[in-house]
């Protein structure tokens, strides 16, 4: 999006939930709505007058914009993809490869939905749906009318039994998966499924999303209630809330926060992305997470660490097995290192991918080896696991970025 958008109402303006609130300058036929309805109280902005937020301060009882919805039996796919651009719907699509909203006139050759999340301390899925089966099915509805392949629903195969609104839903073709993180990750899923080839369009969406385009659907409106969990052993109370898209983390944490020099993060810990309290849940967050700093520092600790880590490697005590358990906070253990070889990425990524010469030809810019070395297969939740492990203490989710933007650039 443009540093930029336009933003459609004045500081001091009354709207309401869904009302058109901004929009990209550079696709102005996709617009971005109010998650509640109240008064538009700051337009925060950082650096050259970028907007960084928009600021409303919520009623405590939502009013909401009423749409008149197409019918999706009888309408023509070319008036759905313009409902949901005008209503924003359309910013809820995640299109892969890149990791962007899909342009109009994009068509994917299969929609990806993963119901269950392996990332640390990730909500549960399950309780997200109860309730809203309907709208859910609804969701998944309309995204067949939008591809030209399937929508393929990646299901929990771990033991634990499934809502029945993800076994029992239809217009949708579904796969078990089981294992350890990233088992979860959309990716994998597609990886597994139907692997993103050549110019191939492929769209993700978490379940929470499609439930919002299903309520639109259903009632006319832009529902963008949320379940968020709070985890993280700095608070004091980890549990689930009820809020909205894009939450003030002042309240959310209010009072709940043990100790000081911690870390606030949108997201988990391996993927998520640092705020402040005084910030907002990302766009589409679904979790925030609260550990301490690691700015403490061992001496000679890379000769004789003393202080329990988790390690993929036999070099470290076991402190007492697999189940030894330890308060995890952000220190890296060392610092940027070479590059070694190390194998421990392909223990991780449980794709047909070589990720350590993937990074390396993303580093010396070799966007061929790049494309054959299955760069648009990935994205970033892919190979936090591997960042978080790694040896050589790389940034694997900044350099896959730097990669596919540069890839993205020769397109």
């Amino acid at each position: 999006m443009s540093p930029i958008p336009k933003i459609e109402f004045e500081v001091g303006s009354e709207v309401k939930a869904g009302d058109i609130l901004f929009y990209d300058k550079k696709r102005p036929e996709i617009k971005y709505c109010a998650p509640v309805s109240g008064e538009l109280v700051d337009v925060r902005r950082g650096e050259k007058r970028s907007i960084s937020d928009v600021v409303i301060l919520a009623d405590k009882q939502m009013s909401y914009r009423k749409w008149q919805t197409p019918d999706i039996h009888t309408c023509e796919r070319s008036q759905l993809v313009s409902f949901m651009a005008e209503c924003g719907l359309w910013p809820m699509i995640n299109e892969r490869p890149f990791d962007v909203v899909p342009e109009l006139n994009s068509v994917p050759v299969n929609i990806f939905v993963s119901t269950f999340d392996t990332a640390p301390l990730a909500p549960d899925n399950i309780l997200v749906v109860a309730g809203r089966e309907e709208a859910f099915q609804k969701g998944l509805n309309v995204l067949a009318k939008l591809t030209s392949g399937k929508v393929h629903l990646g299901l929990d195969g771990r033991g634990t039994k499934p809502s029945s609104a993800f076994t029992d839903a239809y217009n949708v073709e579904k796969h078990w998966f089981a294992g350890p993180h990233p088992a979860g990750n959309v990716g994998i899923h597609i990886h597994h499924t139907a692997p993103i080839k050549g110019n191939d369009k492929v769209w993700t969406l978490t379940v929470q999303q499609v439930i919002t385009i299903g309520q639109m659907f259903l009632t006319g409106e832009f529902h963008a209630d949320t379940i968020v969990a709070l985890t993280g052993a700095e608070l004091r109370e980890p549990k689930y809330v009820r809020t909205y898209q894009g939450a003030y983390l002042g309240d959310l944490l209010k009072g709940n926060i043990q100790g000081e020099d911690n870390r606030i993060i949108s997201g988990d810990v391996l993927s998520g992305h640092q705020v402040s309290e005084d910030g907002f849940l990302g766009f589409k967050a679904d979790q925030v997470t609260v550990i301490k700093e690691g700015n403490n520092y061992e001496l000679f600790g890379w000769l004789l660490p003393l202080a329990p880590r988790p390690s993929v490697s036999g070099t470290i005590p076991a402190y007492g097995g697999k189940d030894f358990e330890f308060n995890a906070d952000t220190n890296t253990h060392g610092e940027k290192r070479a590059f070694v070889v190390s194998g421990q990425y392909e223990e991780l990524l449980p794709m047909d991918i070589y990720p350590q010469h993937l990074m390396k030809a993303i580093i010396t810019g070799n966007i061929e080896k790049m494309e054959g070395l299955g760069i648009t297969e990935l994205t970033e939740e892919d190979v936090a696991l591997c960042e978080f492990a790694c040896t050589s203490k790389n940034p694997l989710q900044s350099i896959l970025r730097q990669g596919l933007e540069n890839l993205k650039e020769q397109i």
